[in-house]
């Protein structure tokens, strides 16, 4: 009377181990990204989660606001910034995992305005003025004191000479996303971002290219978090891959390390 129940029993365990092997493959990694970083990012984790069976589930914001928030107990496995000073600030807050950090991509900052803006084509070089170019318009960058982005830009028309005469008119976004957004829309007449937000914007155009030598080199280091899962390491391996430098490179960006296979 009772085998009934017994084989009931067994048929449990036997598809409880049946299906164990699945649930250990429903894994996860939290990734705080750079926003400059999504559209090349995102292709990257679908090609590692098609690969692996790892689900990423990336937060893109400005690399200031992404390390603070670690720091404040978010929980992220992997830190992608977009300069190295936000990078060196969460190595001094003991939230990253020091020995895991890379240097991986690199980037290049631009003007830009409107796509159907009538600005010509800029020599950006010494003398540049800016600030007449702008007239009464705004200038879009990210927050000059802790967006990447906006940074780069200062120290660029600082050694240029044209900071000064420009920074009243200079529109403040929290991302380089954001300031990228302000342009495309017709919000700010001028803007500057990285070449990379350019490319994946229809609604801008690129009308010069900030020298390499004008500001300090752009540089994204990435590197788990101190509080990262173990599958950490399987992420950072394909950052540096063949593959993902394919991606990278397709998206504009410069791939700064010997790609593994």
């Amino acid at each position: 009377m009772h085998r009934p129940a017994a084989i009931f029993v067994a048929c449990a365990v036997l598809c409880g181990a049946v299906h164990a092997p699945a649930l250990a493959q429903n894994k996860s990694l939290t990734v705080f990204a750079a926003a400059s970083m999504k559209n090349a990012l995102d292709e990257v984790d679908a090609a590692y989660a098609a690969k692996t069976g790892v689900r990423i589930v990336a937060s893109y914001a400005a690399s200031s606001t992404l390390a603070k928030q670690i720091e404040q107990g978010a929980p992220a496995d992997i830190f992608v910034s977009a300069d190295t000073d936000w990078m060196e600030y969460a190595v001094a807050k003991k939230t990253i995992n020091e020995p895991t950090r890379i240097n991986l991509l690199g980037n290049r900052i631009v003007l830009i305005a409107p796509k159907e803006s009538k600005t010509g084509n800029i020599a950006i070089g010494p003398g540049f003025d800016l600030s007449r170019l702008a007239g009464d318009g705004r200038i879009a960058t990210g927050d000059v004191k802790a967006v990447p982005a906006g940074k780069y830009a200062k120290a660029a028309l600082q050694r240029l000479g044209a900071w000064q005469a420009a920074e009243p008119k200079f529109a403040m976004a929290e991302s380089v996303r954001a300031a990228l957004t302000l342009v495309a829309r017709g919000e700010a007449p001028l803007g500057i971002v990285y070449s990379t937000d350019a490319r994946v914007e229809p609604g801008v155009r690129i009308v010069g290219t900030f020298p390499a030598e004008s500001h300090p080199a752009i540089i994204y280091p990435v590197a788990a978090t101190a509080a990262a899962k173990p599958e950490a390491d399987s992420y950072l391996a394909f950052l540096r891959s063949a593959a993902a430098k394919t991606i990278f490179e397709k998206h504009g960006f410069t791939f700064l390390v010997t790609p593994t296979t």
